[in-house]
């Protein structure tokens, strides 16, 4: 049966009682049909005061190119814990239509653990992602009208692109202004996806309205005749953005399909951009329950990475635990065996990829200072022997592990991990850390007062283990520029593969030595962190070669087949 066949046949309950359940009242919703809403913000007011709960970060050793489950095991913890009778609920990001419809599918989890309805929330959803791509694309027609009509402000390079919510290589890099028209001046554009704008940055790392109108104003749009910026706020553009995404910025409610509320709100990808929810959810969720389960994307030297250096140290939240989410398949790949035969037994090949594993759990606990728990994302193909093997290699280690079977039990098959996780968060000390700073902040990795280039050479050597950086003459150039325009304060967000520790996504057993190799740093003043391009990495993906596209469809009763 498939996941969305699975989703069908639970009777979901109205919002507004998911609504009521979650502690949040008739007034503050706005519904999307019986099944979805937006919560509006003037909630944040009744709850100033309240105690935040406990929070969960979800996150994953480096993935195959399926993923390993996050989100399938972010919803059977939360499920996991409402069957303990703990006040649960989800901060989970939103599915973008590319990978919908390329390589990886849906977004809303797996089996009997999703959020639903999982048609609405793969596609249109609330159209979030719509209005942050009609926000993006009036800045980019705004900025070439104004080109046109004289350029006042004497704009001589435009580094805004536009985006569209798709996997499309051939928009990377594009001509524009063919038309031959007399005023109309041809240059060269591009393309990013939708949840690589900076924009959709700007509204997870956002705090409220008027402090996302504040940091879309500061959007830098391109450079003058002097090499001085000019920012979105001198083409009077922030105001009609903000208007556009007046409700977007507001989270959308949801359920799991055992009922627990789910608030899903931003999609920012983690090996592009930072890969986290939105802070107005996160810390929505911390007011209204007693558990909070979130996740970041990809494998945790991305996702967790830039949770803890950018959001958190944003958002002035610090995570109770880490789950760390491995699979016996994702092992074996990063072990050296190759994806024809990784549904084959290979304890060979197991033992070898416990390397990748490892270095994520030293990342978090010894860099950071957090607590983790391994969740072993239980498969079909995985054999009772390579099981047994993982957990007596753990346990030997002192490392606390938990088998989820949420894919085929839902949340009574998460019982035992929800168990553990209240154990940890509420009696177990911090986890032992190597450096000192006040337990109630993250260990960060860099301090923003560093320059920029020590800043990601702590990352690439800490988290990455890195040999050190190499950079290009045109990379050295754009920090040069950075730091001088009084922006080298800022926090790093690296995009990297997020296939491998280093920046080769073919570098699956890791080697002994490697170098990060920058080719271009980004400006991002608005979202208020630097890009870091590391690699080949493209913030425009490309469809492959056999694309889920293919098997959507939508049948004679008007039902969608085909979303997995």
């Amino acid at each position: 049966m498939t996941d969305i066949e699975i989703a069908r046949k639970v009777k979901l309950k109205p919002i507004t009682e998911i609504a009521q359940k979650a502690g949040i009242t008739e007034e503050e919703i706005e519904l999307y049909g019986k099944e979805k809403a937006k919560i509006s913000l003037t909630i944040k007011e009744r709850l100033r005061e309240k105690k935040n709960g406990k929070l969960i970060l979800v996150t994953a050793i480096s993935p195959t190119p399926l993923g390993e489950g996050k989100t399938t095991i972010s919803i059977a913890v939360a499920d996991g814990l409402s069957h303990l009778g703990k006040k649960a609920m989800l901060a989970l990001r939103e599915p973008s239509l590319g990978p919908v419809f390329g390589i990886k599918g849906g977004a809303t989890g797996g089996g009997k653990v999703q959020v639903a309805p999982m048609e609405d929330i793969n596609l249109h959803f609330t159209g979030d992602l719509h209005a942050i791509t009609a926000a993006n694309n009036l800045l980019a027609s705004l900025i070439d009208n104004h080109i046109y009509f004289g350029n006042e402000l004497g704009i001589k390079t435009v580094t805004w692109k536009r985006c569209v919510d798709l996997n499309d290589r051939q928009l990377r890099v594009v001509d524009t202004g063919l038309s031959e028209e007399a005023k109309i001046k041809p240059r060269r554009d591009g393309f990013n996806i939708t949840v690589a704008s900076e924009i959709m940055a700007i509204l997870c790392l956002s705090e409220d309205i008027q402090d996302l109108k504040q940091n879309l104003g500061n959007i830098i749009i391109g450079y003058n005749q002097e090499d001085k910026p000019v920012f979105a706020r001198d083409l009077k553009a922030e105001g009609a953005m903000t208007v556009l995404l007046k409700d977007a910025i507001k989270p959308n409610l949801v359920q799991t399909l055992e009922h627990t509320p789910a608030i899903i709100h931003g999609g920012p990808f983690a090996n592009i951009a930072h890969g986290c929810n939105s802070i107005i959810a996160t810390k929505l969720a911390l007011k209204l329950a007693d558990y909070t389960v979130t996740e970041a994307g990809f494998g945790a030297d991305l996702g967790a990475e830039k949770f803890l250096d950018i959001k958190c140290r944003k958002a002035k939240i610090k995570p109770d635990a880490v789950v760390l989410v491995a699979t016996i398949k994702a092992l074996k790949y990063h072990g050296g065996i190759a994806k024809e035969e990784i549904q084959n037994e290979s304890s060979e090949g197991l033992k070898k990829g416990l390397k990748n594993l490892y270095d994520h759990i030293d990342n978090l606990r010894y860099r950071y200072g957090l607590k983790v728990i391994v969740a072993l994302n239980r498969y079909q193909t995985d054999s009772e022997a390579e099981i047994a093997y993982l957990q007596k290699e753990l346990q030997e280690k002192k490392i606390p592990c938990s088998l989820v079977e949420g894919w085929a039990k839902g949340g009574e098959g998460a019982i035992d991990i929800a168990e553990k996780l209240v154990e940890m968060t509420e009696n177990a000390p911090l986890g032992k850390s190597t450096y000192t700073q006040n337990q109630e902040e993250v260990n960060y990795i860099y301090p923003l007062e560093e320059s920029i280039t020590p800043k990601i050479e702590k990352i690439a050597t800490r988290i990455y283990h890195a040999k050190g950086v190499e950079y290009t003459n045109e990379a050295i150039k754009q920090i040069k520029q950075i730091e001088q325009l009084g922006y080298g304060n800022l926090p790093i967000c690296i995009a990297k593969t997020q296939y491998s520790f280093s920046d080769d996504p073919k570098d699956l057993g890791g080697k002994s030595e490697y170098q990060i190799h920058v080719r271009a740093v980004e400006l991002k003043a608005g979202a208020g962190f630097i890009v870091v391009l590391a690699g080949k990495i493209m913030t425009m993906p490309g469809l492959p070669k056999v694309p889920a596209a293919e098997k959507i469809d939508i049948d004679e009763n008007g039902e969608i087949i085909g979303i997995f």
